[in-house]
């Protein structure tokens, strides 16, 4: 239905790619919660695990780039549709598994499956919402998000004992199926510009990739994005548990805390970020300080110098910060890049978290198998990531640096 005007967008818009969202952010954070019954009763190790959780990230973010084009072509309504049929399959995959293999290919095809979910809502915002608009509803659509990682804590761990993790990921199945009616319903409009050549969208995607200002951005994105990622996706309970000796209940809460911590911190961001400029407090600038509180409240978990509900919730807030890098980036480019612009920089945080999902529990299995005992074997694979995202963030600051001195 090509039309000017939709019946009701907030509904019949906004509504079903919120719901997609969150089903998103639910299925990427699930595992975090369902990973102890995961090794129970499958026998797996921390590296089995760490891989079959982060193959939803590897797919995800290899698909972002051709993502990008699909959406320009066919549109927002449809290719999500689509992607959520093969999430639906993924989830009845996954709930049937008894094997890492096809537990593995399951998560895979999650992935999969929810890789447009945001991308496909800022495509749609942009069609049919005005550009004043934009700020708010991306707020909106990450506070979405927010509650789908809320889910993924203490609720989903009071529905384990009642339906099990099978349980759970055969109703997480049947929920996207409904999500992907409710969108393939939704009403759909064209997009005014002109469509490029494939040859012309792959040779904007060079410029990207080859230019020093994606440089800037992209190690510290991979490292602390990605890192971020990988940690509330799978290893901050495992961690809470092991190393602050926390039931996993009370390690649940704490994830609840950093998901209302990410939730604030969204929040936070839109709706205050042209005021701090204004009063000296600039976003690339907003952007370093942010980080660089988050790998100090991250020494503080390695150190365990503070209870973990108030350090783990930092982080909550330092994810939220980070996302300024991707307006940071999109204004280096020509506005008719800045999808690919978004989705390359995305493809880096999910190709980071994926790589540093399945490492750490590469990590954890060697410490202990060299003698260290669980929590040490955790605290030292932290550190080590800790290392890495330091060198991603002072390369941020002296990149930053640089551009603006030659700018001035």
């Amino acid at each position: 239905m090509n039309t000017t005007t939709a019946p009701n967008p907030w509904t019949r818009v906004f509504a079903p790619f919120a719901t997609g969202y969150f089903l998103s952010y639910l299925l990427r954070n699930a595992n975090a919660v369902i990973s102890p019954e995961l090794r129970q009763d499958l026998g797996l190790s921390a590296a089995d695990l760490g891989l079959l959780t982060s193959a939803y990230l590897l797919v995800f973010g290899a698909f972002q780039l051709p993502l990008g084009l699909l959406l320009d072509r066919f549109g927002p309504r449809r290719v999500e549709t689509a992607l959520l049929l093969i999430c639906a399959a993924g989830c009845a995959l996954f709930a049937t598994g008894h094997g890492l293999a096809q537990l593995t290919l399951a998560r895979a095809l999650i992935g999969l499956g929810v890789s447009a979910c945001l991308m496909a809502s800022f495509k749609s915002f942009s069609l049919w919402f005005p550009l004043e608009r934009q700020a708010s509803l991306n707020a909106a659509i990450m506070a979405a998000g927010g509650l789908g990682a809320l889910m993924a804590s203490s609720p989903l761990s009071a529905l384990l004992p009642v339906l099990g993790w099978r349980g759970i990921f055969f109703a997480i199945a049947g929920l996207s199926l409904v999500v992907a009616l409710l969108i393939f319903t939704s009403p759909e409009k064209t997009g005014q510009a002109e469509r490029e050549t494939l040859a012309k969208q792959l040779a904007g995607l060079a410029t990207i990739f080859t230019s020093r200002a994606f440089w800037r951005f992209a190690p510290q994105t991979s490292l602390v994005v990605g890192g971020f990622m990988a940690l509330q996706g799978l290893w901050a309970l495992p961690f809470m548990t092991q190393v602050d000796q926390l039931a996993r209940e009370k390690a649940a809460n704490v994830l609840l805390l950093m998901a209302v911590a990410m939730m604030i911190g969204f929040l936070f961001i839109a709706f205050f970020v042209r005021r701090l400029a204004q009063a000296g407090l600039p976003p690339a600038r907003l952007l370093a300080i942010g980080i660089g509180c988050g790998l100090v409240a991250t020494l503080g978990i390695v150190l365990q110098v503070a209870p973990a509900w108030l350090l783990w919730p930092i982080l909550g807030l330092v994810f939220a910060v980070s996302n300024l890098a991707y307006a940071l980036l999109c204004a280096e480019f020509p506005v008719q890049l800045a999808g690919r612009v978004n989705t390359a920089l995305n493809f880096g945080a999910f190709v980071g978290a994926f790589g540093i999902q399945w490492l750490f529990g590469i990590a954890v299995d060697g410490f202990q198998a060299a003698g260290l005992a669980a929590p040490a074997a955790h605290r030292a694979t932290l550190a080590g990531l800790l290392v890495l995202q330091t060198v991603g963030w002072l390369w941020y600051v002296r990149e930053t640096r640089r551009a603006r001195l030659s700018a001035s």
